[in-house]
């Protein structure tokens, strides 16, 4: 009898151990992650941005409600809501963070040293003290810097090319995001190549929007850059149709605004960049540490041009830039 029940516990315990971790597996397998979205401005204003991110995710296997379910928090361009949205996240026990801009992700890294951020398209990650270094970002930080060299100067150089006589150029920027001020830098000497006045215009908010417009109506001048801040791309219809009534062509940084009127834009690809997020998203849910995944540099840029409004300002963009063209819209 010893024996048997001997024989006996010891096949039950054998069989224990084979589906403890046959069990393990397969609820591995049905695990559901969650993980965090802090959108900028509205789910209709980001929607070309968070469509290839959820493409990303369901390429390597993400299914919405299935495996993946992901929280969305929306500032609606306003900065100071960041923080705020940021501990909403955290509560959700969410197992890594996704946002775009350097204001977002700096507002993430003050909220978690421990959840892992995927940020997209902010600017120089080091020089704003996000990250180390792009190749070992340490801490809880990865993801796509949209920083490469002489984007905003080669912004100002194709605005020449369709206005050879140009002398004078506005540039609205925002104060609260910091590494606009290095990127101000590139397009103020870029302009004293060329030999432009530069007229710097400040905006935090969008209530001060109305006092750079008037400063445009009082200083004239002769096309307006818009850098790449989600404050202008929440406000991009008012600002278009601000410059449509004083005929100014407008270059800016996100293509959005060129959809809705402006003359063209170029950077680099910020679907292109979302889709690419949900690779970070994918090794960090599979095991991997944020702080070993390296910074990614774009590597795709797009020039689109608005041939409607380059005719209703009596513009007429050189055939050899529209060949360059990513997007012409007509």
């Amino acid at each position: 009898m010893d024996r048997r029940r001997f024989l006996l516990t010891s096949l039950a315990g054998g069989l224990v151990a084979v589906a403890a971790p046959l069990g393990a597996e397969a609820q591995s397998a049905g695990r559901v992650h969650r993980i965090g979205f802090l959108g900028n401005t509205t789910p209709a204003l980001e929607a070309n941005l968070v469509g290839p991110f959820r493409e990303g995710l369901r390429e390597l296997g993400y299914a919405e409600g299935q495996n993946i379910v992901i929280e969305y928090r929306w500032a609606e361009g306003q900065y100071e809501r960041f923080p705020a949205l940021s501990a909403e996240l955290l509560t959700q026990r969410v197992e890594v963070i996704v946002t775009a801009g350097t204001p977002a992700a700096l507002a993430v890294k003050k909220a978690t040293t421990s959840v892992p951020l995927v940020m997209v398209a902010v600017g120089d990650p080091v020089v704003t003290g996000l990250v180390v270094s792009l190749a070992r970002p340490g801490g809880n930080i990865t993801g796509l810097t949209s920083t490469a060299e002489e984007t905003e100067g080669k912004r100002l150089e194709l605005l020449r090319e369709v206005i050879p006589q140009l002398s004078h150029v506005a540039v609205f920027w925002n104060p609260e995001n910091p590494i606009l001020l290095a990127q101000l830098k590139e397009i103020r000497a870029a302009a004293q190549i060329f030999g432009m006045k530069v007229q710097v215009l400040e905006a935090r908010t969008p209530g001060e929007l109305e006092k750079t417009f008037k400063a445009i109506v009082r200083e004239r001048p002769g096309a307006l850059l818009v850098m790449g801040d989600r404050l202008f791309l929440h406000n991009r219809q008012r600002i278009i149709d601000f410059a449509t009534k004083q005929r100014l062509p407008v270059v800016p940084v996100h293509p959005e605004l060129v959809e809705a009127g402006g003359l063209m834009s170029f950077g680099a690809s910020y679907p292109g960049m979302h889709r690419r997020a949900a690779y970070f998203v994918d090794r960090i849910l599979k095991g991997a540490k944020a702080a070993d995944l390296p910074v990614e540099r774009p590597t795709k840029f797009e020039l689109v041009i608005n041939l409607k409004t380059a005719k209703a300002l009596g513009l007429t963009i050189p055939p050899s830039l529209l060949l360059r063209a990513d997007q012409v819209i007509e």
